[in-house]
């Protein structure tokens, strides 16, 4: 490309958008890459504050934004995303389905390490609504290096940098224990709270059973509802230290893997999360599931649902962000709750 004064420039083509704002009225392209300028554009050029234009002359050795924009989408776009059509050298990633948005944190960030491009997306590891957006992409100057985009892709390899894996439909059974619930000495509070979460998501709730600290019972209860077709089994109650509490043990018993008893997140410490040797997720829940706005269980139940398999590391990595601030007007996931 080569810089013109705008009042030479009839018979250009121009190489990149011209963007009118007018605040609280547009801020819109009013002449687009390709537009070849007439005389009868120079006196909106000039009141729009362009004195000078870029106007293009083919270069085979650079990109221009646009075709840049859509290297760096390919490198990031996975399945069930859409594209954008590139404007002023800008292209976004909408979601096309309900799921759980991944990052690759450390290779985006040496994309945007390698300087005049870039990539900026939500948060990873959050739920998303079909049509939300999800990534944008563009370069910084209006031309760029084919060598520069070259080692971006060489940067990135094959996999792409985003991911959304489909909510998949959930077959739920819920294992309430505790003597004081059982015995009618206070109200179940549990049920409750965990079928209003599950409401958010694809989810049917196959029942509850509400059982004393017995824990052969417990397991009895959790091999019962796996039997009857459950894709994940939710216990509350019993999850502290206390001598009564037999939740955790009656878990294990289960011949489940116990990834983690216990979380680095505030509300939600006590957090139990164990897998069967077919692979059926046990959740077992503190009590803070019962009374706060957000927990440990809205941050694992979006991958449990997705299918992703939640590790030691994952959990662990939750503890940078792992304290809720329970804010007054919660806006969850879109906030720094777990989020590390």
């Amino acid at each position: 490309m080569k810089l013109i004064d705008t009042r030479d420039a009839v018979g250009h083509v121009l190489c990149h958008d011209l963007t009118q704002i007018i605040p609280g009225v547009v801020k819109d392209a009013v002449f687009r890459k390709g537009h070849v300028v007439t005389e009868e554009d120079i006196p909106v050029l000039l009141s729009i504050g362009k004195e000078h234009l870029y106007v293009w002359e083919k270069d085979d050795n650079m990109y221009h934004e646009d075709e840049a924009a859509a290297i760096l989408r390919d490198m990031c776009m996975g399945e069930n995303m859409q594209a954008t059509e590139p404007k002023e050298g800008k292209i976004e990633l909408i979601a096309d389905c309900d799921g759980l948005f991944q990052v690759d944190a450390e290779r985006l960030l040496a994309v945007n390490r390698l300087g005049e491009m870039m990539i900026a997306t939500r948060h990873g590891n959050v739920p998303v609504k079909k049509g939300d957006k999800l990534a944008g992409t563009r370069v910084i100057p209006l031309v760029i290096e084919k060598e520069k985009m070259r080692a971006a892709q060489e940067t990135v390899g094959k996999e792409p940098l985003l991911s959304l894996k489909p909510f998949r439909h959930k077959k739920v059974g819920i294992v309430t224990t505790g003597n004081e619930v059982f015995l009618g000495r206070i109200e179940d509070k549990f049920g409750p709270a965990i079928r209003k979460k599950l409401t958010e998501y694809d989810t049917e709730v196959l029942g509850q059973v509400i059982l004393g600290d017995d824990p052969q019972k417990i397991t009895a209860a959790i091999n019962d509802w796996i039997g009857k077709g459950a894709d994940m089994v939710v216990c509350t109650g019993g999850m502290s230290v206390d001598p009564d509490d037999t939740t955790p043990a009656a878990i294990k018993a289960t011949g489940a893997h116990v990834v983690s008893y216990g979380a680095p997140v505030l509300p939600g410490a006590m957090f139990l999360l164990a897998y069967t040797p077919a692979g059926i997720p046990i959740l077992g829940l503190p009590g803070c599931v019962m009374y706060a706005r957000r927990t440990i269980f809205d941050l694992v139940l979006p991958r449990v649902l997705a299918d992703v398999p939640v590790t030691p590391e994952d959990l662990a990595r939750m503890g940078q962000g792992g304290l809720c601030l329970n804010c007054d007007v919660c806006i969850w996931p879109n906030c720094g709750f777990g989020k590390g």
